[in-house]
């Protein structure tokens, strides 16, 4: 369980030093353009973004061909949110299946001749959290620098880096979301916000994000969310430097966890099919439709010649990747602001005023089916309990205030759909994001319908409240232990 929820936080020296010399090349401004890629869909946009004006974040931004993120009006923001010990690279297929999805549907408008509707244009955020992929301090030394002083790699620092980064880059477009002028269009609710989309880890800070500014949020999107953060060891807060007690185990842990052989037995665990990760299958933002990893041998800046665990061992190279999981190890979930008291992931969730998709990889051996009914259960009462703002982007359904909760299920991919079944997510989320009532959109076109992979055909079925209410014993007992 330990390699589940802490795994492989470091960077490749290389990697860094391109993102430091990106963010100093402009003192004026905390956003930087540092490289792009390319396909017949989109474009892949590489930048830097300084958070508190002192740490190198680095992320990315895909959007359509045509798309001027300064200046169109009329676009839609997703921001997608990774799992422990990868980088936006997790990303790269699923913002590309959107992207296509997006075209597809441009065609069918001009085919059905309806130029008059307003076009959606999606712009797709994917971030490395700082200690994780290519987010460094300056200057990393095994915890010891200047830049690295007092620093903690918790929740609640990751929960600030990802507010800042919604209000200093993606909310500060001309408009955040679509206007509604027509039944395919999102909800006015929905402007100046954004979509989240977390996966794994991703979940819980998107959801402990959205329970703490449900105004920034206009929908929330978790594939195989997990309940809980790390360990939460005792005797030291995490922040740097470690202690020699914490900083030996920390070294231990993280050197065992980043030997090859052990991130390989880590993702067969992980996925339900080994080719969507030993490299069969191309993973990369700019490949070819109807390529396969063996029918492409050039190299490019999208390391579409690395398999997802070179990808992962690649990060794991800095010096500050002991460090940073000594501090993940030690440190303590998210917290209430106000009071400092730990928040609960499912307190958190039963309060959300924001509409919820629960889009969850079936074959997951730790965020099981059970663990994805327990969450919908405890989203379903929120009916009549939901506080906050008032301003959380729900649709409501039925005529009342309560925000929509569905819960589709990847019938054969494990806990990562996000990489290992990026055509059926992406033709579940264009739907939800894009629907006016979210409770009442079409998000599955049959009682199981059939998307293809690059490995095969993945099965999509809804699963209603009362199924997900009527767990059995052993669920009941294991949704409980995970959380």
């Amino acid at each position: 369980m330990i390699l589940y929820y802490v795994v492989l936080p470091s960077t490749n020296n290389i990697q860094k030093q391109h993102i430091l010399a990106a963010a100093a090349s402009s003192s004026e401004s905390h956003d930087t353009n540092d490289s792009h890629l390319a396909s017949e869909y989109g474009r892949l946009d590489s930048k830097t973004w300084m958070f508190r004006n002192k740490y190198p974040i680095a992320y990315e931004v895909a959007t359509g061909l045509d798309v001027d993120i300064e200046n169109d009006a009329d676009v839609v923001p997703i921001l997608l949110l990774n799992g422990f010990g990868v980088g936006s690279f997790h990303q790269h297929s699923l913002m590309r299946q959107i992207l296509m999805l997006e075209q597809s549907e441009d065609e069918q408008r001009r085919r059905r001749q309806q130029q008059r509707e307003r076009k959606r244009r999606h712009v797709i955020y994917g971030i490395d959290y700082l200690g994780q992929g290519k987010s460094w301090p300056e200057n990393c030394n095994d915890g010891n620098s200047e830049d690295e002083l007092n620093l903690g790699y918790s929740a609640d620092m990751w929960l600030d880096q990802l507010k800042g980064f919604i209000d200093e880059v993606i909310l500060t477009l001309p408009s955040s979301s679509s206007s509604s002028s027509s039944s395919s269009s999102s909800s006015t609710s929905d402007e100046k916000k954004v979509h989240l989309v977390g996966n794994s880890v991703g979940g819980y800070l998107s959801t402990i994000l959205t329970r703490r500014h449900p105004h920034r949020i206009a929908s929330l999107t978790l594939m195989n969310a997990t309940p809980v953060w790390g360990l939460n060891l005792p005797g030291w807060d995490g922040k740097l430097p470690a202690p020699p007690f914490p900083k030996w185990v920390g070294r231990q842990m993280f050197d065992l966890i980043r030997d090859a052989n052990v991130i390989d037995k880590y993702l067969e665990a992980a996925y339900a099919h080994r080719e969507a990760f030993d490299g069969t299958c191309d993973d990369s933002f700019d490949r070819e439709e109807g390529t396969t990893m063996d029918d492409d041998d050039d190299d490019d800046d999208d390391n579409n010649d690395e398999t997802l665990g070179t990808k992962i061992r690649g990060c794991t190279a800095g010096r500050g990747g002991h460090a940073a999981f000594a501090s993940i190890l030690w440190s303590a979930p998210a917290s209430d602001p106000t009071t400092g008291a730990t928040t609960d992931f499912y307190g958190a969730l039963g309060k959300l005023p924001a509409d919820v998709l629960l889009l969850f990889g079936s074959e997951d051996a730790w965020c099981t089916p059970a663990v994805a009914k327990r969450m919908h259960a405890t989203l379903a009462d929120r009916r009549g309990g939901v506080d906050g703002d008032g301003d959380g982007g729900g649709d409501g359904d039925g005529g009342g205030d309560s925000p929509a909760e569905r819960y589709v299920s990847v019938e054969n991919a494990g806990h990562c759909p996000n990489h290992e079944a990026p055509a059926a997510v992406a033709s579940v989320l264009l739907p939800w994001i894009g629907a006016s009532r979210r409770s009442k959109a079409t998000l599955v076109s049959s009682e199981r319908s059939r998307i293809k992979e690059q490995w095969g055909d993945a099965v999509l079925r809804e699963v209603s409240i009362e199924e997900s209410r009527n767990l059995g014993m052993v669920d009941r007992i294991v949704s409980t232990m995970v959380g």
